[in-house]
């Protein structure tokens, strides 16, 4: 991994190394199987935390370090989860999430970015701890609801692109932060993907509804 930290290549006057290119080039394509709700989302996932564990360490970024051992842990729930949501037509069914799904999945954003940031703060362990914590937190909850099939994971992920751009042009990663842009544009179609399969499930499935009342 060393190697990789310390070789790279040069973009438009901004070095990148070998770690970052990589590992972000396999979290954008993670973006693209999510979108086509395909079980290869989660092992190139596992591929990219590795990658980019090591590139925010020695960034001195340790909610964004940390965030990569919770997602290995949630990709791993995630692969297990969709293994048991397979659709011969829809691929892994997904739905809309429920109201108080969604007030729990802004809750724990908001109560775990607070509990992080201090955290953070009290470790001295970056020099962002609030933009680094709610990336953080906020990973978390965008990749359990997607482990869940809920379409809201989508709208989770466009707020931790917004929060996530700034923070990554401050710490010197402009490749990683150009990355965060293309994110934004692949989640927006991604939600408008899962938001009308979950429509069309919805949808046939009222009349098996209907009939049986």
């Amino acid at each position: 991994m060393e190697f990789l930290l310390r070789h790279g290549v040069t973009v438009f006057g901004q070095w990148i190394s070998i770690a970052e290119l990589a590992g972000q080039v396999f979290a954008l394509a993670v973006v693209f199987l999510a979108r086509r709700r395909t079980l290869w989302t989660w092992p190139v996932q596992v591929g990219a935390t590795a990658l980019l564990f090591a590139v925010y360490v020695s960034a001195h970024l340790g909610g964004l370090a940390s965030r990569q051992i919770a997602i290995l842990l949630i990709s791993l729930y995630g692969w297990w989860a969709w293994t048991r949501k397979a659709d011969p037509v829809y691929g892994i069914a997904v739905r809309d999430g429920r109201a108080i799904e969604r007030v729990a999945m802004a809750s724990a954003f908001l109560a775990g970015t607070t509990a992080m940031a201090l955290l953070l703060q009290a470790l001295n362990a970056s020099w962002a701890p609030w933009p680094d914590a709610a990336i953080f937190v906020g990973t978390l909850v965008a990749f359990a609801a997607q482990g869940a099939g809920l379409v809201e994971f989508w709208l989770v992920w466009l707020v931790v692109d917004a929060i996530g751009v700034p923070l990554q042009i401050s710490s010197g990663l402009y490749f990683s932060a150009a990355i965060y842009l293309v994110f934004a544009g692949l989640v927006v179609h991604g939600w408008w993907s899962w938001h009308k399969t979950a429509k069309q499930v919805r949808l046939e499935a009222a009349p098996v509804v209907t009939a049986a009342k």
